[in-house]
This record gives structure tokens, C-alpha cells and sequence, in this order.
């Protein structure tokens, strides 16, 4: 059975470390939005010369740039035992966009995983990065906007009951136990 799962959550609530034990214990492509925007750029695919422009600009990449970047990597032959989508859906209009694509090739998601956390655990991990131009109040306003996005998506997945909320702010093992757990269960389901 093939494992197609989403994952969501603010930024430096661990995504990105729990996509790398995702990957490392079930052997499933991360595709993540940052990545793929890089390669198609790199590699001056259409679409990744698109996005580029746009980003050169300062601006962000249109939905159907973006959408179709994402089209194009979920056709590839290695996603066909599932994958891990990271930063995509967005918004709203993303993520019937992503369902479209996924029926048309007699697929869909297994589950979304939500990590959350309190925001001021999230500013302490943010800020424990050390980046320069990160101090509480932009960190507190990056999560709220960020928020802003993601609680839509979180309510549309939870309506189709494939929404999974697990505590991103506990030890990352625990936290990944808690993942291995919901994605055995899909796996054996």
C-alpha cells in the first residue's frame, strides 16, 4: 500500500526534521516545495523559469506555478509508493488543486500530519537559530501570519478526516514515536 501523506505545522515546530526520519524509516521522497522551486530553477525547466521570475521579483510564485511544479514531481516514478509533501497546500485553492491531481492518477492523501506547538516554544527553538534578522516580534508575526494560512488547510483536511494533530513541541523521539505509530497504522490498515 502506498503512503501519500502531507505535513503541516508553523515554522520551527520540527517538520523538516520529522520529514528527515519520515524518510530515513519509510524510504518515501520528501518533496518539499523550497527544494523543488530550487531544482526547477536550476535545472531552467518552464515552470522553474516561471517561478523564478516571479521570485527574482520579490514576489510570490502563483498558485498555478506552483501547482504545477508540484504536478510535475508527483508524476515521477519514484513517488508512486507514496510521498511526503512539505510546504504545499498553501492555501486553500493549493490543496483542490492537489486533489485534482492526485484523482486523476487514482490517488489522494492518507493523512496529514499536524504538528503543533505553543508559540512561545516556537520562538525559543526560532530564535535558538540564530539568525540575524530574527527577534521575537518577527518571529511572533512570521508565526501569525503563517497561522493565518494554515488553520484553513488544517480545517479543510480535518473535514475530510485525514487530519492528524501531534504535539510538535516534546522530545523529537517522542514526537516521532507518536508519528511512527499513526503511519504503521496506515501502512498495515
Amino acid at each position: 500500500m502506498s503512503l501519500n501523506i502531507m505535513l503541516l505545522g508553523l515554522p520551527g515546530v520540527g517538520k523538516g526534521t520529522q520529514a528527515a526520519k519520515i524518510v530515513e524509516k519509510y524510504n518515501l521522497p520528501h518533496i518539499s516545495t523550497g527544494d523543488m522551486f530550487r531544482a526547477a530553477m536550476a535545472n531552467e525547466t518552464e515552470l522553474g523559469l516561471k517561478a523564478k521570475s516571479f521570485m527574482d521579483a520579490g514576489n510570490l510564485v502563483p498558485d498555478e506555478v506552483t501547482n504545477g511544479i508540484v504536478a510535475e514531481r508527483l508524476a515521477e516514478e519514484d513517488t508512486k509508493p507514496g510521498f511526503i509533501l512539505d510546504g504545499f497546500p498553501r492555501n486553500l485553492e493549493q490543496a483542490h488543486a492537489l486533489e485534482d491531481m492526485l484523482s486523476k492518477e487514482d490517488r489522494s492523501l492518507d493523512a496529514v500530519v499536524y504538528f503543533t506547538a505553543d508559540t512561545e516554544v516556537l520562538v525559543d527553538r526560532m530564535m535558538a537559530r540564530g539568525r540575524a534578522d530574527d527577534t521575537p516580534e518577527v518571529i511572533k508575526n512570521r508565526l501569525d501570519v503563517n497561522g493565518k494560512l494554515t488553520e484553513p488547510i488544517a480545517e479543510y483536511y480535518a473535514e475530510k478526516g485525514i487530519l492528524h494533530k501531534i504535539d510538535g513541541a516534546r522530545e523529537l523521539d517522542v514526537v516521532f514515536a507518536d508519528v511512527k505509530k499513526l503511519l504503521d497504522s496506515l501502512k498495515n490498515g
